[in-house]
């Protein structure tokens, strides 16, 4: 359903929230996330365009978010590299549908129950998860 993209930007974006306040350089992300490095720097641009991450050069820069964790949502994050695409007219492009068919009217609120579960969780959620696996990191 997701993007690899979507995926990608959410590992980053998950990985510099875990370390508020200390630039993560794209070759700490590359390592941390495992997303091919070309496609990592793209993402993080897009980040950057999207006004969730700032960069910065030169030493002690890199990336780091510009909102806090707890007003982050995965929702934001995938909207600002590959948002989901909900349905609006009927994408046969059929003239007497002037409202969407059962069908696509179903598919669009599935969408839209996603983008719903998207937005009701945040990123400091996902890092105080009580699961004892934690994101982007290898457990002992």
């Amino acid at each position: 359903m997701l993007s690899k993209t979507a995926e990608y930007a959410l590992r980053a974006v998950t990985c510099l929230g875990g370390q508020p306040g200390r630039p993560a350089s794209a070759n700490v992300l590359f390592e941390k996330t495992k997303v091919p490095r070309r496609y990592l720097n793209r993402v993080l641009q897009d980040l950057v365009a999207a006004d969730l991450v700032h960069s910065r050069s030169g030493p002690g820069g890199g990336y780091e978010l510009a909102k806090a964790t707890d007003e982050l949502t995965i929702l934001d994050v995938i909207n600002a590299v590959a948002p989901l695409e909900r349905i609006h007219s009927c994408p046969l492009g059929l003239k007497s549908h002037t409202e969407l068919c059962p069908l696509h009217a179903e598919l669009d609120r599935a969408y839209a129950a996603t983008e719903a579960a998207f937005a009701g969780v945040t990123i400091k959620q996902l890092l105080s998860s009580t699961n004892p696996t934690i994101p982007l990191c290898e457990v002992p």
